[in-house]
């Protein structure tokens, strides 16, 4: 039986990482096989891509070079990691997936949503994710987060207006896949947010189950 593809979406500073680690955590001491893995990265070239997409030093990328190369990685992680594991019957956590483009390159930068949609087709295959846990936060909130991590990335450094659009987007999307998204409210303290992320992923096992 084939695996299923469960991915984490928000903004800068949802509470992502926080919610990865509770998950991790838990699925450990559950005794439950499940593969981590990240977008951009999650292979070598993947992270090689992430480092040169992230480093703030190139503020210059154009959108849709930055595009190209989120897809580059992307294609890369599927036929390496994700179909091979799927196919093998284990369960996938991924941090972030097509979605962020649809977001970011999409909402974000104004990228036409016929390129990202045609360049989705070429590098997934038609792979989508069984569940996707949107972690909802609004947008000065969570720069409010992320501004206490340190030094900020190429995409982190951003104006709110461009975050706002980012989120209106994941939201959108939400709204027109609500079998497939969870959006979970990532202001609540991350125990609840864990809780909501567990229940939607022990639905899902659940109806693999019946």
């Amino acid at each position: 039986m084939s695996g299923r593809l469960v991915t984490l979406e928000g903004g800068e500073g949802a509470g992502k990482s926080t919610l990865l680690a509770g998950l991790r955590e838990h699925f450990a001491h559950a005794g439950i096989d499940l593969l981590y893995t990240r977008e951009p990265g999650g292979t070598p070239v993947g992270e090689a891509i992430r480092a040169l997409v992230l480093d703030p030093m190139h503020r210059g990328i154009a959108a849709e070079t930055e595009l190209l190369l989120m897809f580059a990685a992307r294609a890369q992680l599927v036929r390496e990691v994700l179909r091979p594991a799927l196919d093998a019957g284990r369960w996938v956590l991924c941090d972030r997936f097509t979605d962020a483009s649809y977001a970011y390159q999409g909402g974000g930068r104004g990228v036409d949503v016929a390129r990202i949609a045609e360049l989705e087709r070429l590098a997934t295959g038609g792979l989508k994710p069984d569940l996707t846990l949107l972690l909802d936060l609004p947008v000065a909130h969570g720069r409010a987060r992320a501004g206490q991590r340190g030094d900020a990335d190429r995409i982190e450094a951003e104006r709110d207006d461009f975050f706002e659009r980012v989120r209106a987007t994941y939201r959108a999307r939400a709204e027109a896949e609500p079998e497939r998204f969870r959006v979970i409210d990532a202001g609540l303290p991350p125990e609840r947010v864990l809780q909501a992320a567990l229940a939607a992923i022990d639905e899902l096992r659940g109806r693999d189950a019946a």
